[in-house]
């Protein structure tokens, strides 16, 4: 179980990618935890379009399926005609945001082609509030959404016999233990956010030939910290607020990014968003918001502002908005912020300058 089976490399969102070690322990314990939260059973059939160069086709989708032992319809890669094709033949789809947006762009994605699949389950990157609902009204069917890393596997996940809530992505798996804490890594107050920690027996082994990084991911009491940000709902399910990384302090404030761009994206003719933080002489740093429009649709940077001013507090309304054609993303579809800081600073360095 000790031994080591794969290094996976994370997407490398942030920085240059690290080479996780997995052992084949940690990938059992992650296959029997999914096979029992997502009631795999034996008449289950996967349908799986993901890339097997990420652990989430290659170990999420392939170890629990072969785990279970049932048939698997394997497509080489994701087209959303073929997949609705074959979804009549399947009772499980695992897929990312990209996917579910593409598939609601098709007329055939019905209720009726639908009929056959039990679950549907979405994670690699966060799930809209919109694609959520605009799923669940169109196939009648509720998407399952889960957290997991690279180093880990499959942490959290909504439980297919419970109701689900867009934004949250479930409870811990059986193995792991999560908490939420502060920067000494003290567990925080209930209703207060912190970072994810985990312990548990799919987590990785270190990183490959990287002994300082691997000890200064883990705190010295053994939890893992992910690097995200999340707070507890009511009914114990976790909700991610942001990555530490992408938070910014904008005049003593910290600001999570992922709140304000819940609010830009629900925005008419707002086809999806991305917030920034980036250097000010006043306040520290501020928010960029960099905007995409639905196609065909107008939006206008400072009715978003003027919008944001009445739904959040002054401090985290972004100082500029400006609007691009798309978001860069990663190949399973993170949008790539530290691309966007690359991009705008030199245009927000000039508009400081200007104001």
């Amino acid at each position: 179980p000790s031994d080591l089976a794969a290094i996976l490399y994370s997407s490398g969102t942030t920085g240059k990618p690290k080479g996780a070690m997995l052992s084949h322990g940690a990938l059992k314990a992650n296959a029997i935890a999914l096979q029992a939260a997502w009631r795999f059973g034996p008449g289950d059939v996967l349908l799986h379009a993901l890339p097997i160069f990420h652990t989430h086709g290659l170990f999420v989708a392939i170890n629990t399926v072969l785990m279970n032992g049932t048939h698997m319809i394997f497509h080489s890669h994701f087209d959303p005609s073929a997949v609705i094709n074959d979804l009549p033949k399947a009772t499980v789809f695992m897929g990312v945001p990209t996917y579910y947006t593409r598939l609601l762009g098709k007329g055939a994605l019905t209720n009726e082609s639908c009929q056959s699949v039990r679950l549907f389950i979405s994670g690699s990157a966060p799930l809209l509030t919109e694609t959520f609902q605009n799923f669940t009204e169109r196939t009648g069917h509720t998407i399952v959404e889960r957290y997991g890393l690279t180093e880990a596997g499959i942490i959290t996940s909504a439980n297919p016999d419970k109701p689900r809530k867009a934004g949250t992505v479930g409870w811990p798996l059986e193995g792991v233990t999560l908490r939420l804490a502060d920067d000494n890594d003290t567990p925080v107050a209930a209703g207060q956010t912190g970072g994810v920690q985990i312990k548990g027996s799919s987590l990785f082994s270190g990183y490959w030939n990287n002994p300082d990084k691997t000890a200064e991911e883990f705190t010295p009491d053994g939890f893992f910290q992910t690097g995200d940000i999340g707070c507890y709902e009511d009914d114990g399910q976790l909700t991610l607020v942001g990555r530490a990384k992408d938070m910014f302090i904008s005049g003593g404030f910290n600001v999570f990014p992922k709140e304000i761009e819940q609010v830009v994206d629900s925005m008419d003719g707002v086809e999806e968003c991305a917030i920034i933080g980036l250097p000010h002489p006043d306040f520290g740093e501020s928010g960029l918001a960099i905007v995409v429009a639905e196609p065909g649709a107008t939006v206008d940077a400072e009715i978003i502002r003027a919008a944001l001013k009445k739904t959040v507090a002054n401090y985290k309304v972004p100082k500029r908005v400006v609007l691009a054609n798309e978001l860069p993303r990663n190949a399973m579809g993170k949008v790539l912020k530290n691309a966007l800081r690359e991009t705008y600073r030199v245009q927000w360095d000039e508009w400081i300058k200007g104001r």
